[in-house]
């Protein structure tokens, strides 16, 4: 059998704890410090709770250290590592290779999606390095993936399955940084690719004005989750540890009813933590935000990559306006609407307007005052589901074990056993006189072992095993409940422990692929390796390399080749001409090259459009 997980984000401990409730088998978190995502640091405490929390359903717990790293920040990362690892953590996600340098604890290290692992020597040489966990680039088709296994199939592949993305390779991005001194790959990005450009050519003509011209829509792989699984994917991760809780409750338990109706179908797929979930609510992937839909490579190029028109949210479509009369119109459709709903149309100039309905009578919609760009025939979208949203606001997911009781006599007393279905067997031993009980006690022994209350089990039977009806306080019987429970807990969490140490030994030791990888060209690591410290330096220039330039962060000490004036910013397999229909293999239109993205400020970028691979390059030239 293999075991599969479906990876949640979290951006606390809070989205972390709904994330397990709506069946995440692991989570991703940030640390205080070091993770791509400025904004979604936690503390150690909540970190080490939210271990001991996720433990029990055999959850685990991976935190982000997946910035690079500047010198003065060498030690404070590895002592963190020491520190989460005490907390319990299971997995440090990294990018700066300065941590195989370090003095690291026995925790597994997953390879971050900003190592930009695309290939199958990429991957089988961070296999080699003591990764055991890989995140595969998102461009990545359904093929490639299954290369990659075959190639490496010792390795875990991690692979996204939803939520934005990112146009360019990750940690491959280099505007941010370039234009706004906001590294992408020290998790600050200013979202360059987010902003409306002019495409224009050599002469300055304007081909597309004010489009966002690089805004993907975000990543839906549900309909390929059983394909994604049989080339090799062991790990399912949906992006998010920015998003709120609505959207991990709503995202996280639809994906899991999808992956248990697989399991169910496919006995080989089994997943990797414990635990059955009871839903309140329809998991409904519309209803969260989201800029429009696509796989995103995954079945080869596609023309739904981009949404040029916004990088807003523009929800679910709800039916098209049948009538605009003085103070309401009427909406041809099924949905049913409520006060308060968000709703948002495309002008006739395909810009994104939006209204709020103040009273909904059927598909009669009353607003305070109508869009006067609105016209009968226009699609409309929900954004915002009032009635979805205070659904999301209250309680929506259980998650429990079952547990299986044994009460039996002992020489001094008795003995209380707790099972946990494909989990541990617990057993203590209480010294107490035996005395004959005046009344039956079955249903009182039975109704005080199930009293399991906001722990994670279910009382999946009582079995009492005693010579004759003695008598049992329900105080004692709650007591010795609480003391197995405890323990069930504790001995759980040692048997984790155990399994866990020294799982990993120090990198160069750990297989003998050590030497530079076929991946880097020339034994040359230019800026886009991404070395902002000496020990990553150290790392590759102990593999091989013959030359490693500072990563542009440190563009005070490097020494840049090409120099910034024609500096890649973005190596991309997305391509705009092919998004327009005008594919440079197919349709050659030297006339208009090169072409140009041009901000509202007048700043100018070159594309380069590499036909032979397929993708295209972003240039800084002004």
């Amino acid at each position: 059998m293999t075991s599969i997980e479906l990876l949640a984000p979290a951006r606390d401990l809070e989205t972390a704890r709904q994330a397990i409730l709506h069946g995440a088998d692991a989570v991703y978190i940030g640390a205080e410090r070091f993770g791509a995502r400025a904004g979604a640091g936690n503390s150690l405490d909540d970190i080490r709770t939210l271990c001991r929390e996720a433990h029990q359903f055999g959850v685990k717990v991976d935190v982000t250290l997946n910035t690079i790293l500047y010198d003065d920040e060498l030690e404070q990362t590895r002592q963190l590592a020491w520190d989460l690892y005490e907390a319990g953590v299971d997995a440090l996600i990294i990018q700066d290779l300065a941590l195989l340098k370090m003095d690291l604890p026995p925790i597994a290290l997953h390879a971050s999606t900003q190592m930009d692992n695309r290939t199958p020597e990429k991957v089988e040489w961070l296999y080699g390095q003591g990764f055991e966990q890989i995140v595969l680039a998102r461009e990545l088709t359904l093929e490639q993936i299954r290369e990659i296994h075959q190639c490496v199939p010792e390795a875990c592949l991690e692979v996204f399955v939803h939520g934005s993305i990112c146009v360019c390779f990750n940690g491959q991005c280099y505007a941010s940084q370039h234009l706004f001194n906001r590294s992408a790959n020290r998790g600050e990005c200013a979202q360059f690719c987010r902003m409306p450009f002019d495409l224009v050519d050599s002469g300055g003509n304007v081909l597309q004005r004010q489009r966002y011209l690089l805004s993907m829509r975000d990543m839906n792989r549900s309909a390929e989750l059983e394909q994604l699984l049989d080339c090799g994917a062991r790990s399912l991760k949906i992006e998010g540890r920015l998003k709120d809780i609505p959207y991990v409750k709503n995202v996280v338990a639809y994906y899991r009813q999808l992956l248990d109706d697989i399991m169910r179908r496919r006995p080989e797929y089994v997943r990797s933590s414990r635990g059955s979930h009871t839903f309140s609510f329809q998991p409904r992937l519309e209803a969260a935000f989201n800029r429009g839909f696509t796989n995103y490579f995954l079945n080869g190029r596609t023309q739904d990559l981009c949404n040029p028109i916004t990088p807003k949210s523009v929800g679910e479509p709800v039916g098209f306006v049948k009538t605009i009369r003085r103070d309401h119109i009427v909406v041809a459709g099924s949905a049913a609407f409520n006060n308060g709903d968000g709703l948002c149309f495309f002008d006739d100039d395909q810009r994104l307007q939006g209204f709020r309905v103040n009273r909904a009578d059927g598909n009669h919609l009353y607003v305070r005052q109508l869009p006067t760009s609105l016209h009968q025939g226009m699609q409309l979208y929900r954004n915002q589901n009032m009635q979805f949203d205070a659904e999301m606001a209250r309680p929506t997911a259980t998650r429990k074990m079952p547990l299986y009781w044994t009460l039996c006599e002992s020489s001094n007393g008795f003995r209380l056993q707790a099972q946990v279905e494909g989990w541990e067997i617990v057993s203590l031993s209480f010294e107490y006189a035996k005395e004959l009980a005046r009344t039956p006690q079955k249903e009182n022994i039975v109704r005080q072992l199930s009293r399991l209350g906001d722990t994670p089990f279910d009382c999946a039977g009582v079995d009492i095993r005693l010579s004759d009806t003695w008598f049992l306080p329900s105080s004692i019987l709650a007591d010795w409940r609480k003391q197995v429970l405890a323990s069930l807990s504790d001995a759980q969490e040692k048997a984790r422990k155990i399994a866990g140490k020294d799982n990993r030994q120090p990198a160069d030791c750990v297989r003998e692929s050590s030497a530079l990888s076929p991946f880097i060209k020339g034994n040359h690591i230019t800026y886009r390796g991404n070395v902002a410290n000496h020990l990553a330096r150290e790392f590759y220039l102990a593999k091989g390399a013959k030359q490693v330039d500072w990563a542009l962060e440190r563009k005070d000490l490097a020494s840049l080749s090409p120099q910034p004036a024609s500096l890649m910013l973005m190596n991309c397999k997305y391509c705009i001409m092919n998004q327009l229909g005008n594919c440079l293999k197919e349709h050659k239109a030297p006339g208009v090259m090169p072409l140009y993205l041009r901000l509202s400020d007048g700043r100018r970028f070159r594309l380069q459009f590499d036909c032979a691979k397929c993708e295209m390059n972003v240039y800084a030239t002004d």
